[in-house]
């Protein structure tokens, strides 16, 4: 599941990406084959800390499990 990481927040990816231009046709993160299409990823996880990418909106992504 992706999550999209604000302050001390945690939020549903449709509630931010419905207006981003990389969004898929249904408004979500490019989520393919196990990597954000749609950003970079920011560093390797360490043990037990989720994958954490950054969009091209800027937004700071977590891959939890």
């Amino acid at each position: 599941m992706l999550v999209v990481m604000m302050n001390n927040q945690l939020l549903a990816p449709d509630a931010v990406c419905q207006g981003c231009l990389m969004a898929d046709q249904a408004g979500q993160p490019r989520w393919r084959q196990g990597q954000l299409r749609c950003g970079r990823l920011l560093a390797q996880a360490e043990s037990g800390q989720p994958t954490q990418y950054e969009c091209q909106m800027g937004f700071r992504i977590a891959h939890i499990e």
